[in-house]
């Protein structure tokens, strides 16, 4: 089983609390972690943005991704959200055991 940790903004509590709840709800994440409002800076359409954001961190499996990639595009309120998957190199076999017990792929 191949664990990834993915990456998503949210541009406030009640999208980022939505999103995270369907997802293990459906199964794509056995975890979801909300982290409070930050400060993103980037550009956007030529200009300099200065954004109060949401961080999700979502536990997942490989095998979930493309769903997970989908669904998180169908209920986010951004035209093109943040969403980016890092591997796990390793972690501990009754955490990666749980992970996969709690997510299944479509």
């Amino acid at each position: 089983m191949s664990a990834l940790l993915v990456h998503c903004t949210c541009p406030d509590a009640a999208s980022a609390r939505h999103i995270a709840e369907v997802l293990v709800v459906e199964k794509l994440a056995a975890c979801v972690q909300v982290l409070p409002q930050m400060l993103s800076i980037y550009r956007w359409r030529g200009e300099l943005q200065r954004d109060h954001e949401h961080l999700l961190l979502i536990k997942t499996r490989r095998a979930c991704w493309p769903a997970l990639r989908e669904r998180v595009a169908q209920l986010h309120p951004y035209d093109t959200p943040e969403l980016l998957a890092f591997a796990a190199a390793d972690g501990s076999a009754a955490y990666l055991a749980w992970l996969a017990e709690q997510t299944h792929a479509p």
